[in-house]
């Protein structure tokens, strides 16, 4: 399985709370919401095939589990039901985190080690969304196959990144890109060999 990221990000490299001002205020972060704007049909037609998870389904932190179940199952509706029935790994520190989400697996311990042995176990894709711990946690032993970024033409001085400063080089390589027609520029990256 493919292991690929998808998060809408800031030009300074901040992903948190896009979609919703009540998404995550951690940290007195003021400015949730902020990629509603930047929606259009060419974003739309770019996340669709790859929103629903693909055959292997999603790998989130769990505040980004925790985060959509509860939007999500108040709001209803399409992505509602994709996300239910797609299988979801969920990270986390506690033995203890309680799943409450259909098809649901926990991931705790030695979670590198644990997103290895399910990348061995079938093709498809592990879908990303948020998740930026876990994202943190995987880098450094080369899980991510695929950045699917939605870079959006504006700095917000602050929150929660997509990398870390780990003090490591990281090559990409751009493998496709094309503007929104609202001025994001939607990328696809994957590790340079």
């Amino acid at each position: 399985m493919k292991v690929v990221v998808l998060n809408h990000m800031s030009l300074d490299g901040v992903i948190q709370s896009p979609a919703r001002q009540d998404e995550d205020t951690r940290n007195g972060f003021s400015h949730g919401g902020w990629a509603v704007a930047g929606g259009d049909p060419v974003m739309t037609e770019w996340i669709g095939p790859i929103s629903s998870g693909g055959a292997g389904g999603m790998l989130l932190g769990r505040r980004s589990y925790e985060g959509m179940l509860s939007h999500w199952n108040r709001a209803g509706g399409h992505f509602k039901d994709a996300l239910n029935a797609a299988p979801k790994y969920v990270a986390s520190s506690s033995a203890s985190t309680k799943l409450e989400w259909p098809n649901s697996t926990l991931l705790h311990g030695d979670i590198p080690a644990a997103v290895a042995e399910l990348k061995h176990q079938g093709e498809g894709q592990l879908l990303i969304m948020g998740s930026a711990v876990l994202i943190h946690s995987l880098l450094p032993h080369d899980l991510i196959d695929e950045y699917r970024l939605a870079i959006y033409p504006f700095l917000l001085g602050g929150g929660v990144r997509l990398f870390a400063d780990d003090g490591a080089l990281h090559r990409l390589k751009l493998v496709d890109s094309r503007p929104s027609t609202t001025g994001v520029i939607l990328a696809t990256y994957r590790p340079a060999a």
